[in-house]
């Protein structure tokens, strides 16, 4: 069986040198590694490269054994929204929606609206009574919660988190890491996890930059 992401000997140039180079890994169902490092240090870079969101510059990226140079943007795009979740430092939930709104949106770009699936991700995260609550309404870590549950919602085969954590204070970023694990794994997604914090993630696989 191929890995779900499998990483072969990634670099990428900018300005006069190396950001980072000869980064290799391979993750299966279910499975997670933190990506270390200071601001700056290529963690965004590197999980941009992942999502097919910037080209390769050295090295192959493979999606479930299929290698994803070369592909067209338009064939990436189909393919990105039926196997990757991001979630990112700033939650970038619609103000006009409602929480429940928000989780659904990924949906209606797929056709695949099931409001039970994403009412039942908000329970599961602690806000079922937050369902009809538009984001100014919300808490941060309220607001971050919705974006993992939007995340989660197609069943993603890779959770990609950029320093999802950063702006929330202690107790919520331990909360909201412990529902991307929990959740992660019960879809059985390889989850990717950037951040700066390293005691935050203590005891997970790690890479650093």
């Amino acid at each position: 069986m191929n890995p779900v992401l499998e990483a072969r000997n990634l670099g990428f140039a900018y300005g006069d040198g190396f950001l980072f180079q000869g980064v290799s890994f391979a993750l299966g169902p279910g499975e997670v590694l933190a990506l270390l490092g200071p601001s700056g240090s290529g963690k965004t870079t590197l999980l941009h490269l992942l999502a097919g969101l910037l080209p390769l510059q050295k090295g192959e990226i493979y999606w479930e054994g299929e290698a994803i140079r070369g592909l067209s943007e338009g064939v990436l795009a189909r393919r990105r929204l039926g196997f990757l979740g991001l979630v990112f430092q700033h939650h970038f939930l619609f103000p006009e929606l409602t929480a429940l709104e928000n989780v659904l949106a990924p949906g209606y770009l797929v056709g695949r609206v099931d409001r039970e699936r994403a009412l039942a991700l908000l329970k599961r995260l602690g806000l079922s009574q937050r369902a009809h609550f538009f984001p100014q309404r919300l808490s941060g870590g309220e607001r971050q919660r919705v974006a993992v549950a939007r995340a989660l919602y197609l069943r993603p085969r890779l959770l990609l988190a950029d320093e999802p954590t950063a702006s929330l204070d202690r107790r919520q970023a331990q909360e909201v890491l412990r529902l991307l694990l929990e959740l992660s794994r019960e879809v059985a997604a390889a989850l990717v996890l950037a951040t700066h914090d390293e005691a935050l993630v203590e005891g997970l696989p790690a890479l650093r930059l």
